[in-house]
């Protein structure tokens, strides 16, 4: 499998809104994000399904190192 192909597997959280919105994000976006952003990216996809909730559709505080990707991913989202 190559590398956008397994982000996409790991875009698929079980839970139905984070799917629709990691993935979209991933064929509309990803291509545009830097190498560096990439590979946040795949970093963030790492973790819980619970926090990446909280951070994308609650507006949970967010980690550093993660708060630019969520900032584009919401921006995108509306």
């Amino acid at each position: 499998m190559n590398k956008r192909g397994s982000l996409k597997w790991r875009c698929r959280r079980g839970m139905r809104e984070l799917d629709l919105l990691l993935e979209r994000f991933l064929e509309s976006q990803y291509d545009s994000l830097t190498d560096a952003d990439q590979e946040i990216f795949a970093q963030f996809l790492e973790e819980p399904n619970e926090r990446i909730a909280d951070w994308l559709l609650e507006d949970a505080k967010t980690e550093n190192r993660y708060a630019r990707l969520i900032q584009q991913i919401r921006i995108w989202n509306k």
